[in-house]
């Protein structure tokens, strides 16, 4: 008689057999992850600041002979920012985004305010408001 045996059982508090791809696994729109973006590549731009700017001095005046005659340099600032275009450099711009979302909406808040004062600014300066006119668009002024 052959015996059944039963599948090995996995341990909860083991690690997980599919790590996530990023510590933030919260999903983001098309806009958010283009800032996160934004954020990360000024991040290995920063870091890799010097070699940037030395193949900039280098490409200066130069037209389509800066591909040749620059290419130490290119090289040099390629390879800088292939050191420090990692996921977890990614990893830790999407933690400075969201490290930075109140203080972003704190922003967008007083914008908001800030339009929403300019407009009754202008709309009392070029007298735009209708119920102070007392006459529609239009109509010249004239009563009926």
């Amino acid at each position: 008689m052959a015996t059944v045996m039963a599948p090995p059982i996995a341990d909860p508090t083991g690690p997980r057999s599919t790590p996530l791809p990023s510590r933030n696994p919260l999903p983001l729109s098309s806009s958010q992850e283009t800032q996160v973006r934004e954020l990360y590549f000024k991040r290995v731009r920063n870091k890799c600041a010097d070699e940037v700017r030395d193949f900039a001095a280098c490409c200066t005046s130069r037209t389509f002979t800066a591909t040749i005659m620059c290419r130490r340099e290119q090289k040099a600032m390629n390879v800088c920012m292939m050191k420090y275009a990692t996921q977890d450099e990614q990893d830790a711009a999407r933690e400075e985004w969201f490290a930075t979302m109140d203080k972003r909406r704190e922003e967008r808040e007083v914008k908001e305010v800030k339009r929403k004062e300019d407009e009754k600014f202008w709309r009392e300066w070029w007298a735009k408001d209708e119920a102070k006119r007392g006459g529609g668009v239009g109509d010249g002024g004239r009563k009926p």
